[in-house]
């Protein structure tokens, strides 16, 4: 978001949220700012999986999803292997006890029958994650159940997409994370219009669907048309807000080779731009990375290989191939980001790339390469990076969390938290409370200054 315009759009994005969400809490994926940004202090750079570990609390199973922070609790989704269940979890903030724990999946699973339910190629249907306005928290999975809770562990409502609109049309595993904005629960499902791997339907469309979070019921669902074809119509990015100097409130929505703002009340397009994918040629260029927004402009991250695309804010109608502000350049790697969502931090968009396996720092306003830090490449970087206490935050597949410095991109720490056979780790790093939350796949450890 603009530094100039930023305490005003930070006020009304919080002025949208309709419960007593604090603010240290990390109430959805990208956090607090919805730009993988969080304020902190005295954040511990030398912590280990027994240093500084306030507490550590053991999971039932893996899950791909990013835990959530609010008040006294922290969220987040996991399967049950054992059991063969999508469950939602609830720790205490402070201690890591669980207060509850619900098998939150309904069993559905389109096109097959007898099949665990949890299971999907190459990740698992605890996928997205969880969304919290302080009054109630909302659990979404990649088979389509979306469950609402109370604080408390009640449920209030619950319901499956898929059954209610029709069968997912997609490769992988459908891992958008919802939204709470303005009063309404938002979701993306952008999707192929075939069937894939015999499950899917015909003509599928793509749309924006918002619910009323107390209740579950539809507020609107909006079509979203695409001219891209079979994979690059699917989109695994999650809708992001924004709101302008004007005051317009809108929201991002990228996939199928454009990105769109919409009027959160009635989902209704009120701008485009795109595309990265000239002639829609490349069929397989699914998207995964949602936009993030940084002075003004919209990052969009083009798929494999592909540059990053500065998308001016504020538009009315199609904006033609000229708006667009700047792309990455380089003769055979320019910045790119296949898989993680840029961070936008101190000013500067912050670029993990997973196919070249390293971090750039962009300015905004010229795409400027600012520099460029090589990671290890042990294992796979594809969790988003994460801004607070003025450092970068990464970790990778076999979670190893690395520690950047923001203005030189020295690396000041590299710590192992993953157990020695992780390789499948993809959540983000979360940044509440003056604490770090790290989930592996078999557990979450709650770093801080109170321990030793």
């Amino acid at each position: 978001m603009s530094t100039r315009f930023r305490p005003v759009v930070s006020f009304l994005l919080a002025a949208a949220f309709v419960g007593p969400a604090l603010a240290q809490d990390w109430p959805q994926w990208r956090g607090p700012n919805f730009d993988g940004s969080a304020e902190a202090k005295d954040l511990p750079t030398d912590f280990t999986k027994e240093k500084h570990v306030l507490w550590r609390a053991d999971l039932p199973g893996p899950g791909a999803s990013t835990p959530i922070v609010v008040g006294d609790h922290v969220y987040l989704t996991a399967i049950d292997p054992e059991g063969g269940q999508l469950v939602a979890l609830c720790l205490d903030q402070s201690t890591g006890k669980l207060l509850w724990q619900h098998a939150a999946g309904s069993g559905y699973r389109p096109g097959e029958s007898g099949e665990k339910t949890w299971l999907h190629p190459r990740s698992n249907y605890a996928s997205p994650s969880p969304v919290s306005d302080g009054q109630r928290v909302v659990f979404f999975f990649g088979n389509g159940d979306l469950v609402a809770y109370q604080p408390s562990g009640e449920r209030i409502w619950a319901r499956n997409l898929q059954q209610d609109y029709g069968d997912f049309t997609f490769q992988w595993t459908f891992s958008s994370s919802p939204i709470l904005y303005d009063g309404r629960l938002i979701l993306q499902i952008l999707q192929r219009d075939e069937p894939v791997n015999g499950i899917g339907q015909a003509d599928a469309p793509s749309f924006i669907l918002a619910l009323d979070p107390a209740t579950g019921k539809e507020i609107y669902r909006h079509i979203r048309p695409s001219n891209a074809v079979k994979e690059s119509l699917e989109s695994y990015a999650t809708p992001i807000p924004y709101v302008g100097p004007s005051g317009r409130a809108e929201i991002l929505i990228v996939g199928g080779d454009v990105i769109t703002g919409h009027d959160p009340a009635t989902g209704k397009e009120l701008w485009r731009w795109g595309t990265w994918n000239p002639g829609h040629r490349e069929v397989w260029w699914r998207l995964v990375p949602s936009t993030v927004v940084g002075d003004g402009v919209a990052l969009v991250c083009a798929p494999k290989r592909a540059p990053v695309f500065a998308v001016p804010l504020d538009g009315e109608g199609t904006l033609s191939e000229d708006a667009l502000l700047w792309k990455s350049e380089g003769r055979q790697n320019p910045v790119s980001s296949d898989v993680p969502t840029p961070l936008f931090y101190q000013g500067k968009f912050f670029v993990l790339s997973d196919v070249r396996s390293a971090l750039s720092r962009v300015d905004p306003k010229t795409g400027a390469v600012e520099w460029t830090t090589s990671l290890p490449q042990r294992a796979l970087w594809r969790g988003s990076p994460t801004g607070a206490d003025g450092k970068i935050w990464l970790m990778n597949h076999a979670g190893d969390v690395l520690i950047v410095q923001p203005e030189t991109g020295s690396i000041l720490n590299q710590i192992a938290m993953g157990e020695e056979d992780d390789d499948t780790i993809r959540s983000s790093i979360v940044v509440a409370h003056d604490r770090l939350f790290i989930r592996t796949n078999s557990s979450v450890f709650c770093i801080g200054v109170g321990k030793q």
